[in-house]
């Protein structure tokens, strides 16, 4: 695999790798013909749906980039590693052929640039020079830039063209007109014409907005793809739309529709020294968009040989191997330029061209529809530091399947039938590979959810997903407290599942069978009213062990084994704390998280917090608090509120303070470091009096507690938090993952 590469890139490659390929070939030699043909209303049409794509798009890679550390490869790494690596090479490979063949296509734009070379030869000496005499050696200089120098030297020539080509837009904005001084120029003469033509136009277009995802294929080579990613793709979307709606403005006041149809550099009739900065900006834009394609293609290749996508051992580990020093895709870049090269040979990619935007349609399909199904999944490890809406993902997904068909349905069948033949030889030859299910797991798992509670308020009446809190709680029917149905509320809003089972002991008789049922209709109008997501039921057993032995071991409503079960008693009156604490082991035994809760008829501070207390004996229980917490301040009613965390140690405490932060930091969990306080103890202190000191208006306080200390204590282990409001007790049978 070769050396890890140095990741010393920041923010500016990737807004320039990006706006460079945005403001290229297109806006040169096919911007003024579409002002000309559908006027400026026309062309702000084509820019404002062609962004409906593309700004989701930048959303979703923005947020996904900044939920998990986006390795080398780019859009393929994020689609793979959401979709499983079947579908995500499916996709990776027609990515990294529509990149590759791109370099061909910005280099045979870059001959344009020489038009003045081909017609002086033409016109003084009858020479025919085909444009490959200029694109091949382009070509070829390019190529050996590359492979000599990598992506360091492609970033400076980056930086170099992308100045030239902002001068010469600069100076085409100083440029005027006759036409621009008379009375008639402007947007006002005919705006709108040539309706029939629009999705025409639109594809000849819409290739030039795609190029915001460039930079995205630098992941692997930056310091913080998580900052970069977002920052550079966004700055140069909205850029992007901002140059092209300008230009639009300045190309109808500045030439006649006819003139802007029919001279393809129209741009350089209007700009000031025109005729030598518009080719010069031609050549800088399609120069640049190649130098960011030829730098990203082979990185897509590369991380496709790095996860065995292809059949063969030896081209994975060929296409896998970077060079010593920075782990260049040296290889993967031989074979982008030998596919360049084919296409430049050939001059001219025009049917090619169209399968590629289908491709680029595909991929911004799948990062827009991987951003939506993970805000409905909704699954807790999906925490990015910046959030998208999930209605822009959904928008951009529709309209991605929606305009490649408007564009060319016979290219989008074909563009489709070409995935689904390379996705079934994946899968044939990766058959221990998952597909979907990775990320349909946590949709499946809302839809179920949402589903089960509605049926149950209609009164109509197992498979592992990344984790998610399934709670059942059983409570005595004599009881008239609501606090444990309160917290099931707040766990079960968003992420988790509560299970309310009221327990009525007896024998099953058509007597205890018609109070359970009026028990269940109360509870069913309590969740109604409530409009809470907690499913309820009754069950009738001659004891309480028995009850409790009878629901660890049915499945869940919600189609997942139950994972945790929360008990309740209140801290005035404890009278059912004896029975609780003889049930915690059989409950361990089903491998049950446990939760005590402490309840108090006190009013609940939201606005106060949740308190995480926890000692050094309390390193299984850690994450588990956390990530109840967090789910739970995720309900409306905890919305102002904040999570502290105070740690109490004896001595030597350094390497859990550590390990502490490192758990809040790296978990992206919402809890600033200024609320995590470390209290060492004394021999004289008393855990329990710190706790009550200073959690004392906590909206709810969390304590962790174990097995052994359960055994020595028995129900003291519960007692003696009077000052505290809701007291939740946590016991993790395992560690869980942040």
């Amino acid at each position: 695999m070769g050396a890890t590469r140095s990741n010393k890139f920041g923010t500016a490659p990737v807004f320039f790798t990006a706006i460079s390929t945005i403001l290229g070939a297109i806006l040169f030699l096919r911007f003024g013909f579409a002002v000309g043909k559908l006027g400026f209303f026309g062309v702000l049409v084509i820019i404002l749906l062609g962004h409906l794509v593309t700004i989701p798009t930048a959303f979703a890679i923005s947020e996904i980039s900044t939920n998990q550390r986006v390795k080398g490869g780019g859009e393929y790494y994020i689609i793979s590693r959401s979709f499983g690596l079947n579908i995500g090479a499916t996709i990776g490979i027609a990515l990294f052929l529509s990149q590759a063949i791109s370099v061909a296509f910005y280099v045979i734009a870059f001959t344009e640039a020489f038009e003045f070379l081909f017609v002086h030869l033409k016109e003084h000496y009858d020479i025919v020079l085909p444009r490959q005499a200029i694109s091949l050696p382009a070509m070829g200089l390019l190529s050996l830039v590359i492979l000599k120098r990598g992506a360091n030297i492609g970033v400076k020539t980056l930086y170099v063209v992308v100045a030239i080509l902002a001068v010469s837009l600069l100076l085409f904005f100083f440029g005027h007109t006759e036409y621009s001084e008379t009375a008639r120029a402007g947007i006002t003469e005919n705006p709108v014409r040539n309706f029939n033509e629009f999705f025409t136009i639109f594809a000849i277009i819409f290739p030039a907005f795609t190029g915001m995802t460039a930079g995205v294929g630098l992941s692997g080579d930056l310091k913080n793809p998580g900052r970069s990613i977002p920052r550079g793709t966004l700055v140069a979307t909205f850029t992007g739309v901002i140059i092209y709606v300008l230009i639009a403005l300045k190309l109808v006041h500045s030439a006649r529709p006819q003139d802007l149809v029919n001279i393809q550099l129209i741009m350089s009739e209007i700009a000031w020294g025109g005729d030598i900065v518009i080719p010069l900006g031609l050549a800088a834009s399609t120069l640049s968009s190649a130098i960011g394609s030829i730098m990203v293609a082979p990185r897509t290749l590369q991380a496709l040989g790095g996860d065995d996508a292809f059949p063969a051992k030896k081209l994975n580990r060929f296409l896998a191997r970077g060079t010593e020093q920075n782990n260049e895709p040296f290889n993967a870049s031989l074979v982008t330029i030998a596919i360049a090269f084919v296409f430049v040979a050939l001059g001219s990619v025009n049917a090619v061209a169209s399968i590629i935007s289908m491709f680029f349609m595909v991929t911004y399909g799948s990062l827009c529809l991987i951003s939506f199904l993970n805000h409905f999944g909704a699954p807790p490890s999906y925490r990015p530091s910046f959030r998208s809406k999930w209605f822009l993902s959904l928008i951009g997904f529709i309209f991605s399947v929606y305009l490649m068909f408007k564009i060319d349905a016979l290219y989008a069948f074909l563009a489709i039938a070409v995935m689904i033949l390379i996705y079934a030889f994946i899968t044939y030859y990766h058959k221990e590979r998952k597909g979907l299910e990775a990320i349909f797991r946590s949709t499946l798992f809302q839809i179920n959810r949402n589903l089960q509670i509605y049926l149950q308020k209609s009164q109509r009446l197992k498979e592992k997903i990344s984790w998610h809190p399934s709670v059942v709680c059983v409570s005595d029917i004599a009881s008239d407290r609501e606090n444990a149905f309160q917290l099931l509320s707040w766990i079960s809003h968003k992420y988790g599942f509560g299970t309310y089972i009221k327990y009525i002991p007896g024998y099953l008789s058509s007597e205890t069978y018609q109070q359970s049922k009026d028990a269940l209709q109360d509870l069913i109008e309590k969740s109604y009213y409530g409009s809470s997501h907690i499913y309820v039921d009754t069950i009738i057993s001659p004891s309480y062990t028995s009850a409790i032995a009878q629901i660890i071991q049915l499945p869940g409503i919600s189609g997942l084994e139950n994972n945790m079960i929360l008990f309740e008693f209140e801290k005035k009156n404890p009278e059912n704390l004896h029975q609780i604490v003889e049930n915690i082991s059989l409950v361990r035994a089903a491998q049950y998280d446990v939760c005590v809760l402490a309840g108090t008829n006190r009013t609940t501070y939201y606005r106060e917090g949740i308190h995480i207390w926890i000692r050094n004996f309390d390193l299984q229980n850690i994450n588990l608090m956390i990530l109840l917490s967090y789910i739970i301040i995720g309900h409306p009613h905890w919305k102002q509120s904040q999570i502290r965390i105070f740690n109490l140690y004896k001595e030597n405490g350094d390497e859990s303070k550590k390990q502490l932060i490192n758990v809040v930091r790296n978990g992206r969990l919402p809890i600033s470091l200024k609320n995590i306080e470390f209290i060492q103890l004394d021999e004289d202190s008393s855990p329990r009096d710190i706790i009550n000191s200073k959690s004392s208006r906590a909206g709810l306080t969390m304590v962790g507690f174990l097995n052994e200390q359960l055994k020595h204590e028995g129900e003291k282990t519960f007692l003696g938090y009077d000052k505290l409001g809701d007291v939740l007790f946590v016991n993790a049978r395992q560690e869980k993952s942040i």
